[in-house]
């Protein structure tokens, strides 16, 4: 009985490597040349561009205090994190802190870096556009300085300007198909009391805008969203949409591409839109 016991324990122990080890998606790869990076990177090329798909697959394991330098993509990225705590950081952004489970889309020629936080490592899974300017083009490093000055206190409040973003967006869409379907309730509880309203004929107030929409005079019939960016101020939020509308104005139906400028005021956790200004762009 004792020496199976013995030998089952022996068993279990022998097992407990290889039973941590398979918790993990894909092989590591081979460790990276400090050429790009600080700290321990490991690398897997999982799938390569070819004539049929023009993306690079690749799957990246960071040791804990690891990062990349400053880069950028000239086709664009999604990073699928797939275990760990790390940071994701755009220029002139707030630095994000990011874990499993989230999706992160690292948009066309926009410089960012990302990497493990100081006390947890880090894995993706990157799939990265083949641009003819290259797959990835690498800048200054991140200074060690800045990497350790991040502090919790700092990522709570860009966690929460993040939210309030996400919210604005989401906002700003189901505004639109408020006014495609003339859901005047659910845009009088939207609109604040000085809302103004800039079409390319003139400005309505907020009384105006309502009527306009309930009558048919304007009738809002499609909206389609190409690029959407939120600023948020304190308590304030600028949102910039590039659009093609698709509307039924005097019983004529149009269609035109927008820059459509939206501003939107916080009182008492409630998100009131103040001004929306459509600026018509010019097409060949």
């Amino acid at each position: 009985m004792k020496k199976l016991i013995f030998v089952s324990c022996l068993l279990l122990a022998a097992s407990g490597p290889l039973m941590a080890e398979s918790t993990a998606l894909f092989a590591k790869g081979e460790k990276a040349a400090n050429v790009h990076h600080t700290g321990t990177v490991w690398l897997s090329e999982l799938a390569q561009a070819d004539d049929t798909f023009n993306y690079n697959i690749s799957y990246a394991t960071f040791a804990a205090g690891a990062k990349l330098n400053w880069h950028r993509h000239p086709g664009g990225q999604i990073l699928l994190i797939t275990e760990g705590v790390g940071y994701y950081q755009e220029r002139g952004k707030p630095v994000q802190l990011t874990k499993k489970g989230d999706v992160i889309k690292c948009p066309a020629n926009a410089e960012h870096w990302h990497g493990s936080t100081p006390d947890s490592r880090f894995a993706y899974i990157a799939t990265t556009m083949n641009h003819p300017n290259g797959r990835t083009l690498w800048l200054e490093p991140v200074t060690d300085s800045y990497y350790l000055s991040i502090t919790t206190a700092e990522l709570n409040k860009n966690a929460a300007q993040q939210t309030d973003e996400q919210t604005i967006i989401q906002l700003s869409k189901q505004k639109w198909l408020w006014m495609a379907d003339r859901n005047i309730d659910a845009l009088e509880s939207l609109f604040h009391t000085k809302a103004q309203f800039v079409h390319m004929g003139g400005t309505m107030d907020r009384s105006q805008e309502l009527a306009v929409i309930k009558s048919g005079g304007i009738h809002y019939k499609k909206t389609d969203i190409h690029e959407v960016s939120v600023n948020v101020l304190g308590d304030t939020a600028i949102l910039l949409n590039k659009i093609t509308l698709l509307a039924v104005v005097g019983g004529k139906e149009v269609t035109n591409p927008f820059v459509v400028t939206e501003v939107y005021l916080r009182d008492d956790n409630h998100w009131a839109l103040t001004t929306l200004s459509f600026t018509r762009l010019l097409v060949p």
